[in-house]
């Protein structure tokens, strides 16, 4: 009985919000532009999930963000570990960094959009900028956190610097690594859905925003409930991706 309790606590909260939503909506703002009960969300939710444009869009915005936050973290991790090593390389590269990391990703998107087109690249390309510094950054941090002693035993035994980061370094950063990783897929996800509310004419944001220009609350807010839904389904695959890796 204890464990069903323990479970069921962390639903209470939401359950309640849900419910006052509910309760205003049919009452306060019965009849609003605006608003609508969760239950007329849920009821356009499973309509979207007939017509088949729930999975469209989702796996459109899902896509983009897999393939930006890769080539982010590819390029991040590689990075950060050559300035982490390197101090040399990490002070050639201190000023652009801290004049490039500022700059907001949705300013890039009218470049983007100019050199890319809509689709896919676009969007893969600002959210792998806005992915790419974090994954640096926190790479970087996590190499100087390494345990000197590791480092001078790889020089011992006559490492490579491709061979000191491959079995010393990146190993012994797995638990920051993976902090980063999961920072990372938060900023892919939602840079991907801000990228289609501003210009992308594809995924979830853009679903969301055809709702709200045709005055159609409820399946607004579906797509509003069904994006903070997707983001915990990918953030519980993180953690359990962290715990298997970690074993």
């Amino acid at each position: 009985m204890a464990e069903w309790g323990a479970r069921l606590r962390p639903w209470v909260v939401p359950l309640l919000l849900l419910a006052a939503l509910e309760l205003y909506a049919r009452t306060v703002a019965a009849g609003s532009d605006a608003i609508a009960p969760p239950s007329a969300a849920l009821l356009a939710w499973f309509g979207a999930l007939r017509d088949g444009s729930l999975w469209q869009a989702t796996l459109f915005t899902l896509g983009s963000a897999a393939l930006g936050l890769l080539i982010a973290s590819a390029l991040g991790i590689a990075g950060g570990l050559l300035l982490g090593l390197s101090p040399r390389a990490d002070n050639s590269s201190l000023l652009t960094i801290e004049l490039l990391r500022p700059i907001p990703s949705v300013a890039l998107i009218p470049l983007a959009m100019l050199v890319f087109g809509f689709g896919v690249r676009m969007e893969t390309a600002v959210i792998a900028f806005a992915a790419f510094w974090p994954m640096l950054i926190l790479t970087r941090a996590a190499v100087r956190q390494v345990e000197p002693r590791l480092l001078e035993v790889s020089r011992v035994l006559g490492l490579s610097a491709w061979q000191r980061g491959w079995k010393i370094v990146l190993p012994a950063c797995v638990p920051r690594l993976f902090v980063a990783l999961r920072l990372g897929v938060a900023i892919a996800l939602v840079v991907a859905v801000t990228v289609e509310i501003a210009a992308n004419p594809h995924g979830m944001g853009y679903a969301m925003m055809i709702a709200q220009q045709s005055l159609d609350p409820a399946l607004m807010l579906a797509w509003l409930g069904w994006i903070g839904v997707v983001g915990f389904a990918v953030n519980a695959a993180m953690l359990r991706l962290e715990r298997s890796v970690r074993r």
